[in-house]
């Protein structure tokens, strides 16, 4: 237990401004405000705040406001706690910032680009989306729901329209988990966003209330409208009987306009686990979705060329629909073209492979596909494992990030008569040599004001620079990169980028917003400025 001791509040000309106090935080997950007795001078607790069940081992430190009418506290994975303390005298939960404890490995926007999912080492999936406050002068990004707390340490995820994602984590499973009517509602109050556009986009049907978590389980189970009753009537019986510990957290439904406190996030906001999909050999690495939400594709950790295949998967009957064989050893991110006609892979073996969609055939309506191309030992251009790619937004040039400092754009991609041997693709930028390993790289979605394409590198050192490329007259010649700005000491990752994403949003390039995940725990947003790219030309 940490005990902290308030005496006197802040002097001023050695007037007390509040009585003598205790404050004590304890791995019970409460908080309790000690004070003495006028007429005895027993000390007696005055207040008592905390959790109640939630996926928490309790709290390692507290602190008082200097006039006593807030608490903060951090619980054993890092959050943050708060309590203010209203004018009936009675304690309620204050909105607080939250995030990862541990690398951020992977992020992704919701094709709306109205919030913004996050996986982890902590083994949790987080979900942030902008909060106007209630006097709306401020907009700032909070946690507003925590879909998944695994078992296992997460490494990837891929968003599958509004409101479904697929994950992957250190084990051989994919989980697929879809929102329920709670979070859509909820997140409608706090966004802003029409209700009744959100369920129709979310098919709310059939959608659960919630979920809940078994005791010592993996999966979320939904919970449905006519299970609340049962489910509450069944946790006050079993609370004297059964371990807080190892006992099922249980889900309450939530009514908020604000974000909600750590404790509602452990524990209501949870998203239901709809599928579980089985086919890879080892731990889970990367994961993509086509832009028409047909087709997930998936890798796992290889040191063998059998295990490094990529497969497919149907989002519509999340069925197998192939293995694409190709590299030797781990696909280490994967990419489709935004027209979701072309399907890039980049390895640790140095080299990257092109997969063209197949038009329908009679027998079956299920996305096929084919190899387009690929380099191997002696056409690859990287010297090193290549970390990251993506593709430009009109679908004719990927580029690809590597550990030997190199960036290149590829193209153009030009899809010919099925059947008909392709030609092959052909770096088309000079070799942009960044100087430090380049970990994370992405195109943003609109093109600049001079129609130049406009990117974000992500560095190990966990600086971010921006590029503008503009293809060259003459293949592999001319100036064809212009620096426009990197992030400063203070703006940077203080460990590896892992990922970035541009939020997918119309407007030029400098209207939209680029996220970062890093090994640093941190989660960063920047708005970037076009009259700053123009004036840095």
């Amino acid at each position: 237990m940490t005990n902290r001791t308030y005496p006197l509040s802040p002097s001023t000309g050695g007037r007390r401004l509040q009585p003598l106090s205790l404050l004590s935080a304890s791995m019970d997950k409460t908080m309790i405000l000690w004070a003495p007795e006028e007429a005895s001078g027993v000390w007696v607790e005055q207040v008592r705040v905390g959790e109640v069940g939630g996926n928490t081992l309790g709290f390692y430190g507290c602190q008082m406001g200097p006039d006593g009418s807030m608490i903060v506290a951090h619980a054993f994975h890092g959050a943050l706690h708060l309590w203010h303390k209203r004018q009936d005298r009675e304690w309620s939960p204050g909105v607080v910032m939250s995030g990862h404890f541990n690398a951020v490995q992977d992020l992704s926007w919701d094709p709306e680009g109205e919030y913004l999912l996050s996986v982890g080492s902590d083994q949790t999936a987080r979900l942030l989306t902008p909060w106007k406050q209630k006097d709306g002068t401020q907009t700032s990004w909070h946690e507003i729901s925590r879909p998944q707390i695994h078992g296992y340490d997460m490494q990837c995820l891929a968003t599958v329209g509004r409101f479904q994602f697929v994950s992957g984590a250190d084990e051989k499973v994919l989980r697929v988990f879809r929102a329920p009517r709670n979070f859509v509602e909820n997140f409608a109050n706090i966004s802003g966003a029409s209700l009744d556009k959100l369920l129709a986009s979310s098919d709310a049907a059939d959608l659960p209330e919630g979920a809940s978590t078994p005791a010592l389980g993996l999966s979320n189970k939904a919970v449905f409208q006519g299970d609340l009753a049962p489910k509450i009537h069944e946790q006050q019986e079993q609370l004297s009987c059964v371990s807080d510990q190892y006992r099922e957290t249980y889900f309450h439904p939530l009514n908020l306009t604000e974000p909600p406190p750590e404790d509602h996030l452990l524990q209501n906001t949870l998203w239901p686990e709809v599928q579980k999909l089985y086919g890879h050999g080892f731990e889970m690495y990367c994961l993509a979705s086509d832009s028409a939400n047909t087709v997930v594709a998936s890798a796992c950790k290889a040191s063998k060329a059998e295990h490094a295949a990529v497969m497919l998967w149907s989002s519509a009957s999340w069925r197998q629909l192939q293995s694409l064989p190709c590299h030797a050893l781990t696909v280490t991110q994967m990419a489709f073209s935004p027209d979701a006609q072309l399907l890039l892979a980049v390895s640790r073996d140095r080299t990257w492979s092109l997969w063209r969609r197949d038009p329908p055939t009679p027998d079956s309506a299920e996305p096929n596909f084919s190899m387009y191309t690929h380099t191997d030992k002696d056409t690859a251009v990287h010297s090193r494992i290549i970390w990251s790619c993506d593709w430009s937004p009109d679908s004719r040039y990927f580029v690809t990030s590597s550990r030997d400092k190199k960036v290149i754009v590829w193209g153009p991609c030009v899809l010919g008569t099925p059947g008909v041997p392709t030609p092959g693709v052909h770096h088309c930028s000079s070799i942009l040599d960044v100087g430090d390993s380049a970990t994370a790289v992405a195109f943003c979605p609109e093109l600049c004001s001079d129609d130049s394409y406009l990117m974000a590198v992500g560095l190990d050192s966990g600086k971010i620079l921006l590029y503008k490329w503009s293809p060259p007259q003459e293949p592999t010649g001319g100036h064809d990169w212009t620096k426009c700005a990197e992030t400063d000491l203070v703006q940077s990752h203080t460990l590896t980028v892992k990922r970035l994403r541009w939020r997918p949003r119309a407007g030029r390039a400098g209207q939209g917003e680029l996220a970062s995940a890093g090994a640093d725990h941190a989660v960063k947003i920047f708005n970037v400025n076009r009259h700053t790219l123009e004036a840095n030309d």
